[in-house]
């Protein structure tokens, strides 16, 4: 009995040990990843930041009743300006459109000269100082917190007025140019990334915009009273702004 007790008690002790060894390991899991915030371009926003502008001046001088008195020039002007951008966006699935409006302060001056039959009459510094526009943009969100667009719209920008010395047999005289303001249009395209990794409700923005002002006449005061001068400006700029929307935290559609 005693032999038959222990054969017993090692058969089961051997199947109970097998039994362990074929039990398959519990699979490991780890624990659900929460998925990243995706920025909400639907709201409105405040911006503000600078950058840098290039104009040319296309003019030519006539003497009414007489015509030009010299051939047409082109003068640059060139300088740094700040801006400042209020605007609301609506985002439907990838595609962005809004509306906005923005104000410049400007520092951008070049010569400028009028133009008599065999050289410049007089020379000078003309200087814009500010513009605004307003207008609307369309974007498409390449990426989450990535969006590409363009805008367009009108805007209106200020030259002051300028003194201009007298060369040649005119040198030791002076004329004023009078401070004159131009509307236009212009057309732009640009990027902005949302960095809510950084701080939520902030975003960076990056513009190139082209803008062309309607073509207009200035008449000279001074020693060349009687002289006009039309001028047409173009203007190149690049600009770069922070941009604070107010609906982080708000619903946004998934990429």
């Amino acid at each position: 009995m005693n032999k038959i007790l222990m054969a017993l008690t090692a058969v089961a002790a051997m199947t109970g040990t097998a039994s362990a060894a074929d039990m398959a390991a519990r699979p490991y899991t780890k624990a659900p990843v929460a998925a990243a915030p995706v920025a909400s371009w639907t709201g409105c926003y405040v911006g503000a930041g600078g950058g840098g502008a290039i104009t040319k001046n296309d003019h030519n001088d006539f003497v009414a009743g007489f015509g030009a008195v010299g051939p047409n020039l082109s003068t640059g002007a060139d300088g740094w300006f700040g801006t400042v951008q209020v605007g609301c966006d609506y985002q439907f699935n990838n595609w962005v459109v809004g509306v906005f409006g923005d104000y410049d302060f400007m520092d951008v001056k070049g010569d400028i000269s009028t133009a008599g039959v065999v050289g410049p009459i007089s020379v000078g510094s003309q200087k814009q100082d500010y513009q605004w526009a307003v207008g609307g943009r369309v974007g498409y969100l390449v990426l989450p917190q990535l969006l590409t667009y363009v805008s367009g719209g009108y805007t209106q920008a200020h030259w002051k007025a300028t003194t201009l010395a007298g060369t040649g047999a005119f040198a030791g005289t002076t004329s004023t140019l009078p401070g004159t303001t131009k509307g236009g249009w212009f057309i732009g395209t640009g990027d902005e990334y949302a960095l809510t990794n950084f701080l939520p409700g902030l975003f960076w923005k990056t513009e190139y915009r082209y803008s062309e002002f309607d073509r207009s006449d200035v008449a000279l005061t001074g020693f060349s009273a009687g002289l006009s001068e039309t001028q047409k400006f173009r203007e190149h700029s690049v600009r770069s702004e922070l941009v604070y929307r107010f609906n982080w935290g708000g619903p946004a559609t998934r990429y």
